[in-house]
């Protein structure tokens, strides 16, 4: 595998199809699963590796966030990465004029929450496909509303990459991997896999034509109860992360979602209706 840093070295000749897993490092078998897909279904896996500023909000842990590129790389060449993207920040923002902006689905929840965040997402995400030039690009769907935002400004400035949208990825206990688990506190890990036991009961409730309201007061309730801070607990429909109000749909058009802290992390996690 080779480690490039700077942007004129990044490959322009390659055969073949190009499959590409933007991260910010920090990696586990979440990021491993989608850099093994996208070596598998195209001739070149690339994966950049670049803690974006842009999507940190005030107070958030960017200055903490983990970092340890020798572990990453060799973790990346051994899922089968040909290539790790480690780019500076000024190779990725040589300028600062210019942020996309997606509207509408980017209102509520974790756009709420951390204002601006998505607004960082989807200027480094469009930046880097227009570096690296994929031809197919790997997200995981515990960010399910960060998916969203892609596919909607992948659609809107008609971007020449093709989506591919990867399983949650979990620990034997439910809980979701996530780079921010390892701020964990061995109480709080214990806890941590209430979230997904929640959204499992909420999802299985509306399924079975609960009322979704009640579901959701449900889960959130259990939650507290359980010393977690809730931020939002809700079923939405897709692709624009409305509040649902009626039954769910056909599967992949709806989800239950859940952005809550335990001590000092926060958590989000999602689940499928």
């Amino acid at each position: 595998m080779k480690i490039i840093h700077s942007v004129a070295d990044l490959p322009r000749n390659l055969t073949g199809s190009v499959g590409f897993v933007p991260t910010m490092g920090a990696f586990h078998e979440g990021h491993l699963a989608l850099m093994r897909r996208a070596k598998a279904e195209n001739n070149h896996g690339v994966v950049s590796l670049f803690v974006n500023p842009k999507q940190f909000g005030a107070g958030e842990d960017f200055g903490r966030y983990p970092r340890d590129l020798d572990a990453d790389a060799a973790m990346a060449e051994g899922a089968g990465a040909d290539f790790l993207f480690a780019p500076t920040r000024d190779d990725v923002y040589p300028t600062d004029f210019v942020d996309v902006v997606v509207r509408g689905v980017t209102d509520r929840w974790e756009g709420a929450h951390r204002p601006g965040h998505f607004a960082g997402v989807a200027t480094v995400v469009l930046k880097l496909f227009n570096l690296v030039r994929p031809d197919v690009a790997y997200f995981g769907q515990k960010d399910l509303q960060q998916c969203q935002v892609i596919r909607q400004m992948v659609d809107g400035l008609n971007v020449p990459v093709r989506l591919v949208i990867h399983p949650t990825v979990r620990e034997a206990d439910g809980l979701a991997m996530s780079s921010r688990n390892r701020y964990l506190s061995e109480e709080h890990r214990a806890k941590a896999p209430l979230l997904y036991a929640c959204l499992i009961e909420a999802a299985n409730a509306i399924r079975s034509g609960g009322n979704v309201a009640s579901a959701e007061e449900s889960g959130r309730s259990r939650l507290e109860q359980a010393g977690f801070l809730v931020e939002y607990f809700a079923a939405v429909s897709l692709p624009g992360m409305d509040p649902l109000t009626d039954l769910p749909g056909p599967e992949g058009t709806s989800a239950v979602i859940v952005a809550a802290k335990v001590g000092t992390t926060r958590l989000i996690d999602n689940v499928s209706l």
